[in-house]
């Protein structure tokens, strides 16, 4: 193929500098999932009180970050907060935007878990003694679980493909190796399907993951029992 550089292609294919900048992605995008996971939470929980206080910055908190590229949230955080004497590095600032942002998203997701569970099978949880904490645990997360697996697998998905924004911060992740690596020997169409296909295998693997976890948690509490007589 004319103009194709299949020596250069499979020496980058394999190479370790990439694999790293990789790993790094998949870093990003446990923690951001994570931490979005936990604020999601506490958003959602704000979100669905009935006190203003409490509902009314969440709303907020959600309508900004929902509302705004990340790309712009990423250079806010690096490069306009120490203009008022708050300076992050490069990893804090990724870290910190990826979670804030995705906790946002994370939230609605997990809030329309809650919300489907019936609010007669809650009140029934409340009525025998249990605590809060209690119907949360055994009433509400199971069912909710459910729910939220699919879209949160998604997400998942979605996270890993956004991280190679954080290369606009110069973040040592995939894409941002696979830009430095193409000053080297201009292999530009080479590198790019190589990063390329390292996030399809990424991606990949992790649909097969997800469908796993789908079929698994997906499942009902238990098989109905059989009347024998």
């Amino acid at each position: 193929m004319k103009g194709w550089n299949w020596d250069g292609f499979f020496d980058y294919l394999t190479n370790y500098y990439l694999f790293e900048g990789a790993m790094v992605t998949l870093g990003l995008t446990v923690f951001a999932m994570t931490a979005g996971l936990v604020i999601g939470f506490v958003l959602a929980l704000m979100r669905m009180s009935k006190h203003r206080f409490l509902s009314g910055p969440a709303v907020f908190y959600i309508w900004v970050f929902r509302g705004t590229p990340l790309l712009v949230q990423l250079i806010i955080i690096y490069t306009g907060l120490p203009q008022i004497g708050i300076k992050f590095t490069v990893l804090q600032s990724v870290l910190i935007g990826l979670a804030m942002c995705e906790g946002a998203y994370l939230s609605e997701i997990l809030r329309a878990g809650i919300s489907a569970v019936p609010a007669g099978q809650i009140n029934a949880a409340r009525a025998i003694g249990m605590t809060e904490p209690q119907v949360m645990r055994y009433v509400i997360a199971p069912q909710a679980l459910r729910i939220v697996i699919p879209p949160l697998g998604n997400s998942v998905n979605s996270v890993l493909k956004t991280t190679s924004i954080a290369s606009i911060i110069s973040m040592e992740e995939l894409l941002r190796r696979t830009q430095v690596l193409i000053q080297e020997r201009f292999l530009v169409l080479e590198l790019f399907v190589v990063a390329a296909l390292y996030y399809l295998a990424m991606t990949t693997v992790w649909d097969l993951i997800q469908r796993r976890i789908e079929r698994r948690f997906g499942k009902a509490y238990g098989p109905m029992p059989v009347d024998k007589h």
